[in-house]
């Protein structure tokens, strides 16, 4: 009797702990192929962040900032000074009026502004349209908040949007379009008849419109980022989002916004408030300052910027990697079937041994299923010169073939 008593002390087999939400979204990529570059020693052309910090005069003002009492906590829609700069950007490039109150929102970042808006915005079953590929959290804050996403490929070579695939995704379901321009992983900067297009689709099935502009200010050559919210039919259903990380080269900082008509934002802080609630009180007032005295300092990085993308691409097209060159962005995408591979992941685990590098597969950036980018990988070339001529010198020393 006793030993039959003990037994049922015996250790059961635990419950799954972690969400099946959680279950069901795999791990990023980027923390995957970054940890695989600092344990390798890998050259990283992977993740997007650039090898050098922000002007100096922003980086004081954080300083300042932090020596002047700006240490508790942020209102949660953000600091007045910086909702002021927001709208006073907006205004000073695109001509877009906004009250600084009611249509600015800073967020931590904007991946948070991207999880706020779908979780804020989206129910159970409403339908998300978005361009594939696509950064990997549309797919995860979408699963997220209920919804089902369907993406719209813009297919290699020229990443061009195809009208008549948009309308062709939208359903009696479509809740919201989530647009990225310029685009990241292709580099693609939708031209205005691609966002006429958008309008018209937005317009006609009365949908609500996401737009990730982070990379607003990284466009080369003779090409313009216009945002959607200024075409006709637009402003009233298009709430934007960007952040001072890629404009001004301090991605580490995770200070982003998202503009547009108050009610949209009103959402958008309706689930941040339990998300982060509010996050760097001392970069704000340096965010702003970045916004207001450094108006200069984003076209000056774009046109170095160039220069690094045609020393990458020049580089990687003399290996046999057909690549596009890319309209902006920090990324340059190649098709690698012409070295004999057929899978991106395979390829990117196996180039830190062989190379001494690292890129990111494209695999990840699709819908379930989708194989349409099983052969491309995109390489990041934020990087200053010398680190892209070494990755260059490594690849070209290498046997890159299947």
């Amino acid at each position: 009797m006793a030993l039959r008593r003990l037994s049922a002390f015996r250790p059961q087999p635990r419950r799954t702990t972690t969400s099946a939400r959680v279950r069901a979204v795999p791990p990023t990529v980027f923390s995957r192929m970054s940890a695989l570059a600092a344990s390798t020693g890998a050259v990283n052309l992977g993740q997007g962040f650039p090898d050098t910090d922000g002007p100096s005069s922003v980086i004081e003002q954080a300083g300042v900032a932090l020596r002047t009492g700006h240490n508790q906590y942020a209102p949660g829609p953000g600091t007045t000074d910086l909702r002021r700069a927001i709208a006073a950007h907006q205004w000073a490039h695109y001509g877009i009026t906004l009250d600084p109150d009611t249509e600015v929102v800073v967020t931590t970042g904007a991946t948070e502004g991207i999880a706020a808006a779908l979780l804020g915005l989206v129910d159970p079953g409403d339908e998300v349209v978005a361009l594939e590929p696509f950064y990997d959290s549309y797919a995860a804050m979408t699963a997220f908040a209920g919804g089902v996403l369907k993406g719209v490929t813009l297919r290699a070579p020229d990443f061009r949007l195809d009208p008549a695939a948009l309308e062709a995704a939208v359903t009696k379901r479509t809740k919201l379009l989530l647009i990225n321009t310029p685009h990241n992983p292709t580099g693609t900067v939708l031209g205005r008849e691609e966002l006429e297009a958008i309008a018209r689709v937005a317009v006609a099935h009365d949908l609500v419109v996401v737009t990730d502009e982070v990379y607003e200010h990284l466009v080369y050559d003779d090409h313009e980022h216009v945002p959607l919210a200024t075409l006709p039919g637009m402003a009233e259903r298009t709430l934007t989002l960007s952040s001072v990380g890629k404009s001004f080269s301090l991605t580490g900082w995770k200070v982003g916004w998202a503009t547009g008509p108050a009610e949209l934002v009103s959402a958008v802080l309706g689930a941040k408030q339990w998300l982060s609630f509010t996050s760097g009180a001392p970069l704000q007032p340096a965010v702003a300052w970045a916004l207001e005295h450094e108006r200069t300092w984003p076209a000056s990085l774009a046109r170095d910027l160039q220069a690094r993308r045609d020393l990458l691409c020049d580089g990687l097209d003399a290996l046999g990697l057909p690549v596009r060159r890319p309209e902006g962005t920090y990324f340059a995408v190649t098709d690698i079937s012409a070295l004999g591979w057929d899978d991106g992941l395979s390829f990117c685990l196996a180039l830190p041994e062989r190379a001494g590098v690292v890129a990111i597969p494209l695999q990840g950036f699709y819908a379930d299923g989708s194989s349409a980018g099983r052969q491309l990988v995109r390489w990041a070339f934020c990087k200053e010169p010398a680190v892209l001529e070494e990755g260059l010198r490594r690849l070209g020393a290498a046997d890159l073939t299947a």
